[in-house]
């Protein structure tokens, strides 16, 4: 199974704290009654992972069975205040290791002018940054990453690798960065030393709240896990995020993990629901 996918959350949101606009709409913000905090009830299983007896899955079955959905340019706000059309873009990606850059590299190589916006720019002078710590990440090109196409662009606004994806009939995580195709899901990794001195590898699926950003996700513009604007999908999130849930866990991780959302569900009233899911 593949191991951790290391973002470099913290470090983003010190580079957007100092991008922060200054404008009278922007220090008005959003709707602070569309985010519900992330300090609630949650309901946590623990299981053990069939494919490996030296780990075992802790999952937040809250999260997992939430209604969320991504709703990039379809109310999305936006991490930086007076960017919504960036989404959660605005910072660019930055590289989880070597191997994440490489898969993106070949990929950027079949992307088009057509499908890129900013191709000529990326081919000619480059779509790799370094951050203030001198980290690598895919460039910022006019205020965001350089493979976010712009609205009114042919092929469409969004990642372009994302688009490049779609058009091939794979799924997006086989074109993106890795943090990019995890948000907004987090994996996390703990030893756990138990009393009769075995010790297994917790696994542990949850919700990529402001947190995840480290301290300055509190500074975010908006965020979209929390917010009442973003839980609206038909289907919970372990049904919708079925491809990304199989690579961070395993086919065998997976499909007990379904069986247990359905044990949720099923429930008449379920415990610790999301605050920001529909009120049933």
């Amino acid at each position: 199974m593949p191991k951790t996918k290391k973002a470099k959350p913290d470090k983003a949101t010190k580079k957007q704290k100092s991008n922060k606009q200054t404008s009278q709409s922007e220090a008005n913000g959003p709707d602070p009654s569309d985010e519900k905090g992330i300090d609630f009830a949650r309901a946590w299983v623990e299981f053990p992972d069939p494919a490996d007896d030296e780990q075992v899955f802790r999952c937040d079955l809250t999260w997992l069975t939430s209604r969320w959905t991504c709703i990039f340019g379809s109310g999305c706000q936006g991490i930086q205040a007076g960017r919504a059309d960036d989404g959660c873009c605005t910072l660019g990606a930055h590289f989880s290791d070597e191997d994440d850059e490489k898969r993106v590299a070949e990929n950027v190589a079949r992307l088009t002018p057509e499908l890129w916006q900013f191709h000529d720019v990326g081919t000619e002078t480059g779509w790799v940054g370094l951050d203030e710590d001198g980290e690598r990440q895919t460039r910022r090109w006019e205020g965001s990453c350089i493979f976010q196409n712009r609205p009114g662009f042919a092929a469409g606004a969004g990642c372009s690798l994302h688009i490049l994806a779609l058009r091939e009939g794979k799924e997006p995580l086989e074109t993106k960065p890795d943090v990019c195709w995890q948000l907004p899901v987090r994996r996390t990794y703990d030893w756990i030393d138990r009393p009769d001195d075995t010790r297994v590898l917790q696994v542990t699926i949850g919700e990529y709240d402001r947190r995840g950003w480290g301290p300055g996700g509190h500074d975010l513009h908006w965020w979209c896990t929390s917010a009442t604007s973003a839980h609206g999908a038909g289907d919970p999130v372990y049904v919708t995020y079925r491809p990304e849930l199989i690579e961070l866990m395993g086919k065998e991780g997976y499909d007990r993990l379904v069986e247990l959302c359905e044990e949720r569900l099923s429930s008449l009233l379920p415990m610790a629901p999301h605050p920001a899911d529909p009120q049933v």
